[in-house]
């Protein structure tokens, strides 16, 4: 149903790569995101929540830094793991605490770039301007849906993310005891579908601002777009809700593999939450940035 469409869709669709580090570990973490183009001139749409890993990635290092910096006077005296502990406190680092973040986008632009990002003042959405490359490696863009009427329950639709972390292209520096990415190892990860209907659209005292779908959303699958066998996008994955569905069983007697055994379940259905094409379309006029309508 969705093959030629996702054979447009795939072509300015992009993930956004993140190695991540936690602190007391030389673990690196791989994550995804998505975006998708909405012009030829290097500007796409994301989550929110997305974007804020760009623009404060910077800030968790900088924490960390500060720490290191005061726990080198003290790291060779008896008093190192008193000293440690306080300054832990100080800095608010714990070992699930984020200290590093780097990211990637591949097959997205060549050359030197900076970016400019726009944060939606409301909802989970972001442009990301991409300025100063030499080359625009996705091909096409983003087609958003004109008729908004067509956004109603029933219909069947499609995303496209990155939801599986397969790339392997960074390592740690023990010499800088940092994380970076590397030369060697894979650089992609592939695009992953999912389809569903459309459930219900979510209002505020605004209006409506988004779809929901009766499939989860799948995490590294945020930003990106949701759309028709056509091809053409009715909004832009955000997150998965969970609704408590009432068939709990709790401490129920079942056999398994022939023995008997007590058990407790307390199932939810996970539905996506996309945010409404009328809100990326709103968004992207008042940043006067060019897009296509279908």
């Amino acid at each position: 149903m969705f093959v030629e469409a996702l054979d447009q869709v795939d072509q300015f669709t992009r993930a956004i790569h993140f190695i991540c580090r936690y602190h007391g570990s030389a673990e690196i973490i791989p994550q995804t995101a998505t975006m998708f183009f909405v012009n030829e001139q290097g500007c796409a749409v994301t989550c929110k929540h997305v974007a804020d890993n760009l623009i404060y990635s910077d800030k968790f290092y900088t924490r960390y830094l500060q720490f290191r910096k005061e726990f080198r006077y003290f790291e060779r005296e008896k008093v190192a793991a008193l000293e440690k502990k306080r300054l832990e406190e100080k800095y608010g680092l714990r070992s699930d605490s984020l200290i590093r973040i780097k990211s990637s986008f591949p097959d997205s632009v060549n050359g030197d770039y900076r970016l400019v990002i726009h944060r939606h003042p409301v909802y989970d959405l972001a442009i990301v301007q991409f300025q100063g490359y030499s080359e625009i490696k996705y091909k096409g863009f983003a087609r958003l849906l004109k008729d908004e009427t067509k956004v109603r329950p029933g219909r069947t639709l499609c995303r496209l993310g990155y939801p599986f972390p397969e790339f392997s292209n960074y390592r740690f520096n023990k010499d800088t005891d940092d994380i970076e990415w590397s030369q060697s190892g894979r650089i992609s990860t592939p695009a992953f579908p999912i389809d569903g209907i459309i459930t219900r659209q979510v209002a505020d005292q605004n209006g409506i601002f988004g779809i929901e779908m009766s499939t989860p959303g799948l995490k590294g699958q945020s930003g990106g777009p949701l759309f028709d066998t056509k091809g053409i996008v009715y909004g832009m994955q955000s997150a998965t809700q969970h609704l408590h569905l009432g068939f709990d069983q709790v401490n129920r007697e079942v056999i398994s593999e022939g023995i008997r055994k007590r058990v407790s379940n307390f199932p939810f259905l996970n539905v996506g939450r996309c945010v409404h094409v009328r809100i990326i379309k709103e968004f992207l006029r008042a940043k006067k940035i060019k897009f296509y309508e279908a």
